[in-house]
């Protein structure tokens, strides 16, 4: 079983640093942070709205 995880793994590695190179050498990993920075902002603000919500709906039911 270890030797199979660590076979998954050891062929997992490669392929990623491969990735990260070419989003690199063609200037693309500027998009991809930018969309993941987009959806992160995006999903923090839903929860601090629906954080204020609940809170509100709290407050009135007490």
């Amino acid at each position: 079983m270890k030797n199979y995880l660590l076979n998954i793994l050891l062929d997992v590695v490669p392929q990623t640093i491969e990735t990260e190179s070419l989003f690199r050498s063609s200037g693309k990993i500027y998009v991809v942070v930018g969309i993941l920075t987009i959806i992160f902002t995006l999903i923090s603000i839903y929860l601090i709205r629906l954080d204020s919500k609940i809170t509100r709906l709290e407050k009135e039911l007490k």
